[in-house]
């Protein structure tokens, strides 16, 4: 563990129908304070449960939290303090692993500020959940998992996630500092008709164009496009050094724009109402 902090967080995103709920539990460690929490956002509300210990294993999934718990197969929760109650039970079925880990060769560098997961591009969801008064209800929903570990979260950083019809995509630009110089680093992955496009600083990737909301990374003849085109962005915490005292803002579902081509191909272009966007690239 660093002495310079350390966090680790995963990030489980259910959606049915019209509604979305993300559940974000994580272990921070900073100036020899030790902390744990449950962040939850939704299209209307975000939520900061503190918890004073958190468990987990990597392979298989497994995060605890209080007697709240999530795996790569369920959602359990069972919560209740004197303003909020979390109630139920959710199941995932067939999960989409990526093919390798999304860092790629960057796995092995040591002392990066932050790394990246994906353990589920695309699953099944069925069961029901309450938080205090509101339900949500999933028949064959959708589901997206993923996680970052690491000291901070970048200073300039852009992520999005949306799945659509059968198919799913996750794309990520940031700022990397490494030893005395910057460089941006790219993570993306397609899931279009059971096939997996990679994009990939350590592919190739590059920014062809960052303007307004909207990022354009070139890979070879491959050109994906996010744009952020109606934002609806509540807050969360994130870390500085371990330290959950930095102020991001997700929109758990916005309207985007995206467009995947290969050389004059257009691979799927799409609006959606229901999309994942953090744009902190100011």
């Amino acid at each position: 563990m660093s002495n310079k902090g350390y966090f680790k967080g995963w990030y489980f995103k259910c959606s049915t129908g019209d509604k979305i709920i993300a559940f974000i539990p994580a272990y921070h460690y900073s100036k020899n304070s030790k902390t744990a929490s449950l962040q939850i956002i939704t299209d209307e509300m975000a939520l900061n449960i503190p918890f004073d210990t958190l468990e987990y294993r990597e392979k298989p999934l497994y995060v605890k939290a209080g007697n709240c718990i999530f795996s790569d197969e369920e959602i359990i929760l069972d919560f209740q303090n004197d303003s909020l109650k979390l109630k139920g039970k959710l199941k995932f079925n067939d999960c989409c692993p990526i093919r390798y880990d999304i860092m790629g060769p960057f796995k092995f560098v040591p002392f990066m500020q932050c790394r990246h997961s994906v353990y589920s591009m695309r699953h099944k969801i069925n069961g029901q959940i309450t938080v205090n008064e509101q339900q949500f209800e999933f028949k064959n929903g959708t589901g997206y998992i993923e996680g970052d570990s690491g000291r901070s979260f970048p200073s300039k950083y852009i992520w999005t996630q949306c799945s659509f019809e059968n198919n799913s995509l996750m794309l990520s630009a940031a700022d990397i500092p490494f030893s005395v110089i910057h460089f941006t680093g790219i993570i993306g992955v397609v899931m279009l008709d059971g096939k997996e496009y990679r994009i990939a600083t350590y592919l190739g990737a590059k920014i062809k164009n960052i303007k307004g909301n909207t990022v354009t990374v070139k890979q070879g003849n491959f050109e994906l496009t996010a744009g952020l085109l109606k934002k609806n962005a509540l807050p969360l915490a994130a870390p500085i050094n371990g330290s959950m005292c930095r102020t991001i803002h997700e929109s758990a579902s916005c309207k985007a724009y995206y467009r995947f081509s290969y050389k004059d191909r257009v691979l799927c272009e799409f609006y959606s109402d229901k999309a994942s966007f953090e744009f902190e690239y100011r």
